[in-house]
């Protein structure tokens, strides 16, 4: 269930309940592909580096373990040892992103695996089926990942698809739910909106899954490609047509420019694997703008990573040293790195939600936009 708490301008501060705790939004969530973060960051790291929600990938675990060894293990909870909030993707993504040859029908795609070759078939049953067997908190329906730009007729087919893709995913997940041996009753739906970028098309697919009555809505197929401001446009188009009670979630983005952005625009959820990914290759996020750490003029820097962070890396380690660590490639420059980022962007989404609380929000947008968007 969501409850808004504040809303400034557009921008939304709430809380959501889930079975597994309440998340305070807007909020974001901590990308675990294969159950764990990439830079050795384990489930209790998340704990202090203030994670509420980790992501986890339903078409890379399905594949390795495999759903049938998560549930046997108890799910992905007990798996990977985090008690909050796990949502899980649908696979639909990695399907169309990673699959060189692939054929989509009504009943779902089958494509090759990008491991061995091996074909797999995929469906809304297939993914919901995948998804109940990890108990995760919240799964995304199975949809079709438009890539950016697309002809509008086919756009306009493919959206069509997705809609009665998603009617199937609530049924199924209705019926896995009320079995007695599931392992999660309480598992969340949420709705994907697609549409490239045809404001027309996105608003009235937008339209036509609100009437669905899901446990919340996210916008995807954006961050692919498309200019920011293109983004921006999408989200201000489809955003009064998704239902206010609900969690709104924007797929894949991004950035702390695009989050804020996202925020002023009604975005109460985020996720993206540029924190990590970026880390894990000396780029940092900091308070006083982007730290290639890579660079000549750290070598003998004796100072914190971010002298305004109060995250462990920042805590116990200088310039210097991080730099050292990446020069020589050693893994725990990149696990310090990755503690880094994330602390950094969880702090960043309490201090939009404590700008929102205090009715701030346009003037905390308009400082801090230009200044973390730059390189140092």
């Amino acid at each position: 269930m969501y409850t808004l708490l504040k809303q400034d301008g557009h921008a939304r501060r709430g809380t959501f309940e889930t079975v597994h705790g309440a998340v305070q939004t807007p909020a974001f969530m901590n990308v675990g592909t294969s159950a764990a973060i990439k830079g050795g960051i384990s489930s209790t790291d998340l704990v202090e580096l203030k994670c509420q929600v980790e992501l986890c990938n339903t078409y890379h675990l399905h594949v390795r373990p495999g759903d049938d060894v998560i549930r046997a293990m108890g799910g992905l909870h007990k798996f990977m040892n985090w008690h909050r909030p796990i949502l899980t993707d649908s696979g639909g993504f990695q399907v169309f992103s990673l699959a060189k040859l692939r054929k989509i029908k009504e009943e779902g795609v089958t494509f090759a695996c990008h491991l061995d070759g091996k074909r797999i078939f995929m469906g809304p049953e297939e993914s919901m089926r995948i998804q109940s067997n990890f108990g995760s908190t919240i799964a995304m329906a199975f949809d079709e990942c438009i890539e950016n730009p697309a002809p509008y007729d086919y756009t306009e087919r493919s959206i069509a698809r997705t809609t009665r893709w998603l009617v199937r995913c609530k049924e199924e997940m209705a019926r896995l739910n009320a079995q007695p041996d599931t392992l999660n009753p309480r598992q969340m739906l949420f709705g994907i909106n697609q549409g490239s970028t045809y404001a027309d098309l996105r608003v009235r697919h937008m339209q036509e899954i609100a009437a669905l009555g899901l446990d919340g809505y996210a916008i995807g197929g954006l961050a692919v490609g498309e200019t920011a401001q293109e983004m921006y446009d999408t989200i201000e188009a489809v955003e009064p047509h998704m239902p206010a009670d609900r969690p709104r979630y924007l797929m894949g983005v991004g950035t702390p420019v695009n989050i804020i952005e996202g925020v002023y625009r009604g975005i109460d959820l985020f996720d993206c694997v540029m924190p990590s990914r970026n880390a894990r290759h000396g780029t940092l996020f900091t308070w006083d703008g982007i730290r290639i750490l890579h660079n000549e003029k750290y070598k003998t820097d004796e100072s914190p990573l971010d002298e305004h962070c109060g995250c462990p890396t920042c805590r116990n380690f200088s310039r210097g040293y991080l730099r050292h660590l990446f020069r020589v490639n050693e893994m725990l420059g990149m696990r310090l790195g990755v503690q880094h980022n994330l602390y950094f962007y969880n702090t960043l989404m309490e201090k939009i939600r404590e700008a929102i609380e205090q009715g701030t929000y346009d003037a905390f947008r308009r400082h801090w936009v230009p200044i973390l968007g730059r390189r140092i």
